[in-house]
């Protein structure tokens, strides 16, 4: 049988991307105007979106609070706006297109996105390195976005390719196999500068002396799979390098189970009576979601997080129904007997997340013996016109008394993408 072909992987990754756009909206020059994408409405305590190279460069971090950039700095604060930004990653994407067949890229995130160019670079007559660099180049020219490029031979190296190495190459372009890997990476420190090792692992490692990832390589494998169970699978091909997973395979794979999921982080601390608005609120909008999937499900699990300072825990729990239902007669009065359960009403609420579990197609639903089907198919005749009515005037184009009640943000959140403005 003859050896499987190596493969060359690129990921191009948009530097400080947010900010980026910013400033080339404004004419600005990327890397020495000083920028960071904020809301100035909100708090100093809100979270930048994005600081520019220049901000970076004097070692202001990249998630950093407003108030914790230097008084004596001056910069702009750009209001984030995220339909802007999805349009330039589209414009991106359409310039990954001129190159490589959807069917060879994957795309990481609004900013990343990794490319298989195994039978590319014949046909091309380039190296992985010249695609790389003509690629980012085409970018800068059309938009005028800077990016960096990591190259592998696998998805693992390419992505540690652009973390690591790139940032250190005068061309932003890095490039590893396991050979190289091992000789200029085995002992680099620390080790949440590797793909998938966070903060927790790195500091159950150390406790163990495994520092580096010559360590975790040379380390013993009974060990970490007492640490870690399953995953110490990854974490040892990890350190020596090695990665099966392919662009084909993340292509072709099918989650077993589902979730939808809502949340989100409240401008301020919420009394009970209000968190119980933006419960309902929440479940509305999720009613909504699976009818517009078609999608239904009988599991439902509520999070609440206290303000800081609470001298308890946030709190979870879940409801099941006899079948599965998205009519929101049912899952609004549900959701509303829950938070009841769980709310401790002396504390303020900051926090929700609400998680339709195990979600499926409308096919598998049963009638209930206690819901008359004509009520469920009324309930789905109202939520369908109202998606109508939203998909085609806008989503505050039909709202509810709920969303007039105090605390409510669902008419806010309609005009934000992310949790953030439009």
């Amino acid at each position: 049988m003859a050896a499987e072909k190596e493969r060359n992987y690129i990921c191009i990754d948009l530097k400080s991307f947010y900010a980026s756009v910013e400033c080339v909206e404004r004419g600005l020059d990327v890397m020495t105007t000083r920028l960071v994408v904020a809301d100035s409405e909100r708090s100093d305590k809100t979270i930048c979106l994005a600081v520019s190279p220049a901000l970076k460069a004097l070692g202001i971090p990249g998630r950093c609070r407003v108030f914790e950039i230097p008084k004596g700095i001056d910069y702009i604060m750009a209001p984030p706006r995220m339909q802007k930004y999805l349009d330039y990653s589209a414009e991106v994407y359409a310039i990954y297109l001129k190159y490589i067949s959807k069917d060879d890229i994957h795309v990481y995130s609004v900013d990343e996105a990794f490319m298989d160019v195994t039978e590319y670079l014949s046909l091309y007559h380039m190296t992985a390195r010249q695609l790389g660099q003509t690629i980012i180049d085409d970018i800068f020219a059309t938009l005028g976005l800077r990016a960096t490029c990591g190259i592998g031979t696998n998805l693992f190296l390419t992505k540690v390719a652009l973390d690591i190495t790139a940032k250190h190459s005068p061309d932003f372009i890095g490039e590893l196999d396991e050979k190289s890997y091992r000789e200029t990476l085995w002992e680099h420190r620390p080790l949440t500068d590797f793909w998938r090792v966070g903060p927790g692992i790195s500091k159950r490692l150390a406790t163990y002396g495994m520092m580096t990832m010559k360590d975790i390589a040379h380390g013993n494998e009974d060990l970490l799979y007492k640490l870690f169970g399953v995953n110490a699978e990854l974490l040892i091909d990890h350190a020596w390098g090695r990665e099966s997973t392919t662009i084909a395979d993340i292509r072709n794979y099918s989650s077993q189970s589902r979730s939808l999921t809502q949340g989100q982080v409240l401008m301020k601390d919420y009394s009970f009576e209000e968190g119980l608005v933006i419960a309902k609120e929440m479940m509305d909008v999720m009613c909504l979601d699976m009818v517009d999937k078609e999608l239904v499900s009988k599991s439902f699990t509520l999070s609440v997080g206290y303000a800081k300072n609470t001298p308890v825990p946030g709190v979870h729990g879940s409801f099941s129904l006899d079948t599965e239902t998205n009519a929101s007669f049912i899952l609004i009065p549900e959701i509303a007997k829950l938070y009841s359960q769980l709310v401790n009403k002396d504390y303020l609420i900051r926090r929700m997340y609400i998680v339709s579990n195990n979600v499926v197609p409308e096919e598998f639903m049963q009638y209930s013996f206690f819901v008359s089907p004509e009520e469920i198919e009324r309930d789905k005749k109202v939520q369908k016109a109202v998606l109508e009515i939203k998909n085609k005037f806008g989503k505050n184009a039909i709202l509810k008394g709920l969303n007039f009640e105090p605390g409510a943000t669902t008419r806010d959140r309609n005009n934000q993408i992310g949790g953030h403005k439009a």
